[in-house]
């Protein structure tokens, strides 16, 4: 059983998405998973077989938690969205690499996964993270190789005020001849939590192939 609330990556208001990403960096979309879905991708966890590599983050001064990077093959839902969003993701990544006058990627998401494995790009992204009381992740930016892809997808599995407080998604924009800005996006505080699209990738799930080469940072703080 679905949710109220939940939305098909089909149905979002794909310009009114870009137009958020080119103004600010990130955009906030409606729910994507149901609360079945995303107990079942958080008790994933502890389940070490489901995992290709473990980072416990303040043993890199990264900050304070754990990810995981899933092993192949992935979880069902973990795929589809990949391949969903990939999509129309990639059409505003275009969009952006024509204007800059950089190299265009793939249409569909097996197509990237291609271009990454000519580089020795093999292994897979998406990851689970967990946070514990006082957790935080410190600024950065994901970058896996020589290919990567501009834009990430973060889904929070736990619900803002019911699971947890704090958790703001910091975002830091490194300006050419001028300050940095920062920006702090907040994800939904209802029940029905919201994904964050963004020029980067960190908490909980992220599910597109790649990094970014912008020179925005971005942590989750306390």
């Amino acid at each position: 059983m679905t949710d109220l609330g939940v939305v098909r990556v089909s149905d979002l208001d794909w310009p009114a998405l870009g137009e958020e990403l080119d103004r600010w960096g990130y955009a906030v979309t409606p729910r994507l998973l149901d609360d079945e879905q995303c107990r079942e991708l958080g008790d994933l966890f502890d389940v070490d077989e489901a995992f290709r590599s473990t980072v416990v983050m303040s043993r890199h001064a990264f900050g304070e938690g754990t990810y995981r990077y899933f092993a192949d093959p992935l979880p069902a839902v973990v795929q589809r969205l990949r391949v969903e969003l990939y999509g129309p993701l990639a059409e505003i990544a275009n969009r952006w690499a024509e204007q800059l006058g950089t190299q265009t990627f793939p249409d569909t998401l097996d197509g990237l996964v291609e271009v990454c494995a000519a580089a020795g790009q093999h292994r897979p992204t998406p990851l689970l993270l967990r946070y514990w009381a006082g957790g935080y992740n410190c600024l950065h930016q994901d970058l896996y190789g020589e290919v990567a892809f501009p834009l990430q997808v973060t889904i929070m599995l736990s619900a803002p005020e019911a699971d947890f407080t704090g958790g703001e998604n910091v975002l830091v924009e490194q300006r050419p001849r001028a300050q940095s800005r920062p920006v702090v996006a907040r994800l939904g505080l209802e029940r029905y939590v919201h994904n964050r699209l963004s020029r980067d990738n960190d908490t909980l799930l992220a599910a597109i192939e790649g990094g970014i080469r912008w020179h925005r940072k971005h942590k989750v703080r306390e």
